[in-house]
């Protein structure tokens, strides 16, 4: 969403401020943004391969509060000069619901959780802090569940990064930590995205899947992007929405094994000899490893 064209708009009117609108609408509070380092990528990664190697992250950001959300918020005039201003308000119940969805997904990979808060300097921290405390001892300390500073937590995901394994964070704090994750990956054009809500009548959760990266209009009907991205937030889907976990396995091993035979888009290339193949190319190629594996 957005490009440099809409740089000039009015605030409100920009295609950003629509994203927000619907996350907040659809109440879509959860959002996970997996950083998962495949193994033909990890040279690509702005860190080692060896402190890189089988990197598998998950990052549940707060979606639809704290400082984007929070009232009030604009650009005032105090005397002779502009203020803005910005409010980050978490309400117990926010917090509360995002807590246990992130302990539901620890609970399904390694039953590890870290929260990451300003609860030094910020009273919002403090309440985010003690509300996991709580949620934790109420119905899920069979997780490992620790705490860290969320600048402490950035340098700790450049220093040791498979020390992690759930991240819990706020909204401001996600949208930085989730972005320092997503390159040590490799390429944004790998990174899936999923926002949850709350269940449905089927109990299915309210859900989008998407993406991390944005819509490239530079290199828009040149059969350059990478779809893997796109396919990969479908693979989140097939296991967040329909609990069909052996497809979406499938699927992500299809992408895996297109990685490992050297098939690339533009934006995967490491040397100028190398030929890149197109967009439909390498939906093909994984479309070709998926039917192989069934």
């Amino acid at each position: 969403v957005g490009g440099p064209k809409y740089d000039n708009l009015d605030f409100n009117s920009k295609p950003e401020r629509g994203l927000l609108r619907l996350r907040k609408e659809m109440d879509l509070f959860a959002n996970l943004r997996p950083a998962q380092c495949f193994d033909a990528l990890a040279d690509f990664s702005s860190l080692k391969r060896n402190v890189v190697a089988g990197l598998d992250i998950m990052i549940v950001r707060e979606l639809t509060s704290g400082s984007y959300f929070g009232e009030p918020r604009g650009i005032f005039k105090e005397g002779n000069q502009r203020v803005g201003i910005n409010t980050h308000r978490y309400t117990e119940a926010e917090i509360e619901r995002v807590a246990r969805s992130a302990f539901e997904l620890a609970r399904r990979r390694n039953n590890r959780l870290c929260s990451m808060e300003k609860a030094n300097v910020m009273e919002a921290g403090v309440l985010w802090r003690d509300v996991v405390n709580e949620v934790h001892k109420a119905q899920y300390d069979d997780v490992e569940l620790s705490h860290m500073y969320a600048d402490n937590g950035a340098m700790q995901l450049v220093r040791e990064p498979n020390q992690f394994d759930v991240i819990l964070t706020d909204n401001l704090f996600g949208d930085i930590l989730s972005d320092c994750a997503a390159m040590l990956t490799g390429s944004l054009g790998m990174l899936p995205s999923a926002s949850l809500g709350s269940p449905m009548e089927n109990g299915r959760p309210k859900a989008l899947y998407e993406p991390v990266h944005g819509s490239a209009p530079d290199i828009a009907g040149q059969g350059k992007a990478n779809p893997s991205a796109c396919i990969l937030s479908f693979a989140m889907a097939l296991r967040y929405s329909f609990d069909m976990r052996q497809e979406a396995s499938r699927l992500e091993s299809a992408v895996e094994s297109v990685l490992a035979d050297g098939i690339r888009t533009p934006d995967l290339l490491q040397t100028k000899g190398e030929k890149p193949v197109t967009t439909s190319q390498m939906g093909d190629a994984i479309i070709d490893a998926l039917t192989n594996s069934l």
